[in-house]
């Protein structure tokens, strides 16, 4: 999963940092309230090397990072925004997902067989597949990444990075942001658009210096009120604003 030299092609060059990433995370600890942390990177890896591999090879034109793994997504199947449907049948990516060494019972893993929805990336994929048609046509210039490939739980309840004490997010970001630059090195985007205030913030902290131009556009999540009053619509004004589409 891993690889001491620089690959030559874009997706080796993904699947390599992920798989290094996935192992620095490997050595962080977290304190309560975090009860359980799950890595996709690491459980869900079969999933996560396809989408790299099918999808991310050549230069992109512009990157959306996301915060981290939602509960029914990413955590489920090992791809950013990861709703089940999405990914298994507007992608065309289905593989066998593990169990993380500690399981949260409030939180099973079910991988694709799990029947929640991820209303994040039901919104979000959904908006592109209505743009774009298939799967092909939208990554040929576009990527989708999330800034934290680790989910956090306080028993049943989802923290996102932010809500973490700072003595514990300062070596989390510290890696995170090393991959981000990664990825943007081997994609060379002219954009990176943040899903969110907070995958924002840490692009223009982590790729300063950069030759891109970062902007973002509205959370899909459905725990905020301006995402419930017509997500794609808003999301693709804010887009068509920036000059991206």
């Amino acid at each position: 999963m891993t690889s001491t030299s620089l690959p030559s092609g874009t997706a080796d060059h993904l699947v390599a940092a992920a798989g290094e990433l996935a192992l620095q995370l490997a050595a962080l600890a977290f304190a309560p309230p975090v009860t359980h942390v799950y890595n996709p990177l690491d459980y869900a890896w079969a999933a996560h090397e396809q989408y790299l591999r099918r999808f991310g090879n050549g230069r992109k034109r512009v990157v959306f990072l996301g915060m981290n793994p939602g509960p029914f997504g990413m955590v489920q199947t090992g791809v950013p925004f990861g709703e089940v449907a999405a990914v298994r049948d507007w992608m065309g990516i289905v593989a066998p997902v593990a169990k993380p060494a500690i399981e949260n019972p409030k939180r099973p893993i079910e991988g694709f067989a799990c029947a929640r929805s991820e209303v994040s990336g039901r919104r979000l994929w959904g908006l592109f597949a209505q743009r774009f048609a298939t799967a092909d046509a939208f990554f040929a210039g576009h990527f989708v990444a999330n800034y934290c490939p680790l989910a956090f739980f306080d028993h049943g309840r989802n923290l996102t990075p932010d809500k973490l004490p700072a003595r514990e997010t300062a070596a989390l970001e510290a890696l995170c942001d090393a991959h981000l630059r990664r990825i943007v090195e081997a994609l060379e985007p002219a954009w990176v658009i943040g899903i969110g205030g907070f995958a924002e913030q840490r692009a223009v902290a982590a790729l300063q210096g950069l030759d891109l131009r970062i902007g973002r556009i509205l959370h899909p999540s459905p725990a905020s009120p301006a995402a419930n009053r017509g997500w794609a619509e808003a999301a693709e004004k804010q887009l068509t604003a920036l000059g991206v589409w």
